[in-house]
Formats: structure tokens, C-alpha cells, sequence
């Protein structure tokens, strides 16, 4: 795995990579900064006992990629030029067990990812670019081994978010590895239901939508103040948003970390460290990471060596897929797009404008 300490060398000479619409490129900082609220308040002389038990929350759920994925020699390898760019995969999941129960009294077994990100922080680290994989897009899972030791074979045609809901988030990122060549330094998954705990703990959160909401949870256009179970509800709707698909659900999820993001700063938090640790201890118990970021330390390092990107130079991307022709409730990558999107992000090169507007979307 990569180092994550403060990067030798500042930004790429000429580096040209566009800021699309801030409310979606801003994705990455959506998510890191309340981890960064987390550093802050265990380096504001917060008592020992409660930096341990945030930082026990870490430990407890590490995923160890170097052990569960195997030989070294199986994984992608850093491009030269690509420098101290580092791939982190960001999964958003949904166990529909406890507190991720469905909203609507129904159940469902198994865990899923509903929300899955590779996000690119190039060389430099003053920049970055989020690649947002549809749920619904159908890959070839590569051989995996469960954490009871049972392998799993490889199959092809199956949807990109049943990997992690049979086989776990390691697999995850072995499948995004096999399918992109882009080796992935580091995993963060987050739990919907700790954005339930969240949103409760700062009072609701408020969000606009251009377009109403149908079914579910029917929210006219306009703003919402929205409460734990109606933000849950909201970054799981799918049907009646849109086309129903799984990109307007991607739409609403990105529409909400960013609201999430406008209110912490708002409420200025970090003048409330009360109200602070108690969003920091349930933003840690819905955290997992690999065993790299699995300490308060190490998320403060990490913090450190991307503190240099602006929000306004943030980029996110959709992977360029088109409706399956044998399923059309399935969508398939579209090349060469996607070859020339991870060919990008494999050598910290620029986004094509040509892989940014996927047929799926029309």
C-alpha cells in the first residue's frame, strides 16, 4: 500500500483538469471533511478515553486488502507517471439489517453498495477526481475469498454491487482493480445509517431538487428540511426520480453529501465539540476502512496530504455506460470510453472530454 504522508512536489506543470458543477465535484471533500472533523477534535485535547474508543471504532471493522487480496503480482501496478497519485475506493453501503432496516417495514437480506466511487487524487494531491460506478453495471467478478475462508468463483455478467453484497468489500475492490487496471491504495465504506445518526445529531438537513420526487419518499421541487429516516429514504430512491435508474439515484446521493457538507459547515461544528464527538462517534462506528486507515492518526495524515485540494478544482465522472441490449435494466461500460477514463486515471492524465457524456444518460 501507498504511504500516505505529505507529498514530495507540488501541482503537475499545465495541469488543465476542469471543475465541472461544484455541487457534484466536490464529492470527495463531501465526504473527508467530517472525517477531518474526527482529527480535529482528537487533536483539540479531547481526553484520552475518548479518542480511544473513536479510535477503537476504526480498528474494530479494518479490512487488511494485502491479505485478503492476495499475491502482489496479481494487482495492477503503479504507472510511472503517475507519481504519488493515489486510488481510494469510496463505498456507500446498505445492510437493510438494524438500523439500515428498510424505511418502508419491508426487509432484505445480505448487504449491499448502493454508492461506489474511485476516487483519483493526483500527483501534487492539490486535485482529484471522483469516477462514480453505476450499481446496476454489469462486470466480471474475478475469484474471491470470503473472510470465513470460502473462495468464491469467478463469474461474468453479474451486477457491480452484488460483488460486495456476496462476497464483501475487499472483492469490491479486487473486481474495480480487474476491470479499470487501476490499483486502489485505499478503501473507506461508509454506512447509510450512520448518515441517519448524523443528519438526527445536527438537526436535519436541507436539500434542493430541480425535479420532484414520485413515489417512495414524494418530495415536490424545491427545499426540504430533511430529518435521519427521510435522508435515509432519500439517498436509497430510485424509482420515480428521473428515468428510475440507477444514475438518478447517483444524482440524489451526490445531491445529499453535499448538502450534509453545507450544514456541518454552517452550524460551524468544530465550536460545538460536544455536538462535534458526538457526530465523530457515529460518523467512526459506520466507518470501514483498510488496516492503513483504521486509526485516528493515520485519517490524520491522510487529511494532512490532501489538504492542498480545492474544492473548486474537484472533478467527478461517471464511468460511460449504455443500457445492456439483452437486459435493458442493466448497463454495460461503453468503449472505448471506459478504456480511455481508466487509462486516465491509471497515468494522472487528463479526463477526456469525449468519456464525460454517457449514452445511458442520453
Amino acid at each position: 500500500m501507498t504511504h500516505t504522508s505529505a507529498p514530495a512536489g507540488g501541482p503537475r506543470p499545465g495541469s488543465r483538469r476542469r471543475a465541472r458543477t461544484r455541487g457534484r465535484g466536490s464529492t470527495f471533500r463531501r465526504v473527508v471533511l467530517p472525517v477531518l472533523l474526527v482529527v480535529v477534535l482528537a487533536a483539540g485535547g479531547t481526553a484520552w478515553w475518548l479518542y480511544r474508543g473513536l479510535d477503537g471504532n476504526l480498528k474494530d471493522s479494518a479490512v487488511d486488502l494485502d491479505k485478503a487480496l492476495g499475491d502482489e503480482k496479481n494487482r495492477p501496478r503503479r504507472a510511472a507517471e503517475a507519481g504519488d497519485a493515489l486510488n481510494l475506493l469510496l463505498l456507500g453501503s446498505d445492510s437493510r439489517a438494524g438500523a439500515n432496516a428498510a424505511p418502508d417495514g419491508g426487509s432484505a437480506a445480505g448487504a449491499r453498495s448502493d454508492t461506489a466511487l474511485l476516487v483519483h487524487i493526483a500527483r501534487g494531491r492539490t486535485e482529484a477526481v471522483a469516477v462514480s460506478i453505476p450499481r446496476d453495471t454489469l462486470v466480471t467478478r474475478p475469484e474471491c475469498t470470503k473472510s470465513d475462508g470460502t473462495v468464491v468463483p469467478s463469474a461474468r455478467r453479474v451486477m457491480f454491487n452484488s460483488v460486495y453484497a456476496q462476497v464483501g468489500s475487499a472483492c469490491t475492490v479486487k473486481t474495480v482493480e480487474q476491470m479499470s487496471d487501476v490499483r486502489v491504495d485505499h478503501l473507506v465504506e461508509v454506512d447509510f445509517a450512520g448518515f441517519k445518526g448524523i443528519v438526527d445529531a445536527i438537526g436535519g438537513v436541507t436539500v434542493r431538487l430541480e425535479r420532484p420526487i414520485t413515489s417512495g419518499l414524494r418530495l415536490d421541487a424545491g427545499e426540504h428540511r430533511l430529518d435521519g429516516d427521510e435522508a435515509l429514504k432519500f439517498v436509497r430512491t430510485r424509482h420515480g426520480y428521473g428515468d428510475g435508474s440507477d444514475l438518478g439515484r447517483i444524482e440524489l446521493q451526490q445531491k445529499f453529501l453535499g448538502a450534509l457538507l453545507a450544514e456541518i459547515k454552517r452550524q460551524d461544528l468544530l465550536g460545538s465539540p460536544a455536538k462535534l464527538y458526538r457526530i465523530a462517534d457515529r460518523l467512526t462506528e459506520s466507518l470501514t476502512t483498510d488496516s492503513e486507515l483504521a486509526s485516528l492518526t493515520a485519517l490524520a495524515e491522510f487529511g494532512q496530504s490532501v489538504e492542498g485540494i480545492d474544492p473548486a478544482a474537484m472533478d467527478t465522472v461517471m464511468l460511460p455506460v449504455e443500457y445492456d441490449r439483452a437486459d435493458p435494466n442493466r448497463v454495460v461500460a461503453v468503449e472505448p470510453s471506459a478504456s480511455l477514463l481508466w487509462e486516465a486515471i491509471r497515468t494522472d492524465a487528463e479526463i477526456p472530454e469525449s468519456v464525460r457524456r454517457s449514452p445511458a444518460r442520453g
